[in-house]
């Protein structure tokens, strides 16, 4: 019985090494990241072709982006999983700085609250949120 047993537990190790090896191949579950500017700028052209960004700033880890384009607009790009998700926020945006960061809502449920951690030029960016809402009105 106890032989059994021990065949069963070894088979179990070995196919969870065994998978565990086939993800990694496989390249998937990475630890993925905005790298730069420039890759937060390429990610927002997939978002919205022809969003031509003029500032951009990175969150400290990575994690997501906020961008700002000559009109005006601001675009929030974030993690999702293994890939970024993006949204050109409108009026129903609010934005509550937090020390360093900013907490970011879109008013869209499924795109969740979003936290940037931005250093100084949090301040920055979430005065700039002011001009979503002086757009609408």
């Amino acid at each position: 019985m106890t032989a059994a047993l021990l065949i069963k537990l070894a088979g179990s190790l070995i196919a969870v090494l065994v998978l565990a090896v086939l993800v990694r191949c496989l390249g998937l579950g990475g630890d993925v990241r905005i790298l730069d500017e420039d890759h937060a700028k390429a990610l927002a052209q997939d978002v919205q072709f022809g969003f031509e960004p003029r500032d951009v700033i990175v969150d400290r880890a990575g994690y997501g982006a906020l961008l700002k384009d000559a009109e005006g607009r601001h675009m929030l790009i974030r993690r999702h999983g293994v890939h970024f998700v993006g949204r050109v926020l409108g009026p129903d945006t609010v934005a509550r700085l937090d020390r360093t960061s900013l907490v970011i809502r879109t008013g869209e449920r499924n795109f969740g609250r979003v936290v940037l951690d931005l250093g100084g030029a949090a301040q920055v960016w979430a005065a700039g949120f002011r001009s979503l809402h002086n757009a609408s009105a």
